[in-house]
């Protein structure tokens, strides 16, 4: 299968090197242009292209860049691109650490409805909700016990089963997460976010979270990650 992938930082490089691993044909862009990403594509085996060549040769393409970063994709980016090709987008709303406030997903819209808006493109969300430490080592075989469990969430039925056998094939077992509308369960700070749970806890956790409080969920999910960054600098200021 050709993917195209769009952001090389941790997750996007990640699921590079997996995802070549499995023989699929890897294209892999960032807004620097190919001769950035020279030593990235020998390392993980990806082919470095632009942009809009990696939107244009994928028959999947993966948007792993930073929500705030959307907007400064090349217009019409997908104008061109066919209707068969599926569009995963693995990011998530940090607005305080990363991101700044969007004011429609401030008010109500989800993260990946904005970004598909913007792409004038639908989106299936996935690989959102896992580390990429743990996308790059913990993947297992079929039938592994507790194997962890990624959600699929999307509103094509045809594109999500293409993404949960992706899921699969990567050693994770794929759980559908339901329509786009449903996509916030899977969200930052949710129950079921990034704690590598198997397929039972995934379904409970998808099931417990409240759409109230998706703003309260990512709020605590940052307070954390500002902990985590604020331990590791005093690790590493005590040498």
């Amino acid at each position: 299968m050709r993917i195209g992938i769009i952001g090389a930082a941790s997750m996007g490089g990640t699921l590079a090197r997996r995802l070549v691993k499995l023989g699929h044909h890897v294209s892999i862009a960032n807004s620097r242009g190919p001769e950035s990403l020279i030593a990235l594509a020998a390392e993980t085996g990806a082919t470095p292209v632009s942009v809009v060549d990696a939107a244009n040769t994928g028959e999947i393409v993966i948007l792993a860049i930073p929500t705030k970063a959307v907007p400064d994709l090349p217009q019409g980016l997908f104008a061109k691109v066919a209707d068969s090709v599926i569009v995963i987008d693995i990011g998530n709303y940090h607005p305080e650490l990363r991101d700044g406030h969007i004011d429609a997903i401030d008010r109500g819209m989800l993260d990946s409805q904005w970004v598909a808006q913007q792409i004038q493109r639908p989106v299936i969300k996935a690989f959102n909700n896992i580390f990429a430490k743990s996308l790059s080592e913990k993947g297992v075989p079929r039938r592994t016990a507790r194997r962890i469990a990624l959600p699929v969430a999307g509103d094509s039925l045809d594109a999500k089963a293409a993404v949960l056998r992706l899921v699969d094939d990567l050693g994770f077992d794929p759980v559908d997460g339901g329509d786009l509308d449903n996509s916030w369960r899977q969200g930052t700070g949710t129950p079921g976010y990034c704690r590598d749970l198997d397929t039972a806890a995934l379904r409970r956790a998808l099931a417990e979270a409240d759409r109230s409080r998706i703003a309260e969920y990512r709020a605590e999910q940052e307070a954390r990650i500002r902990r985590d960054i604020a331990a590791q600098k005093e690790r590493e200021s005590k040498g």
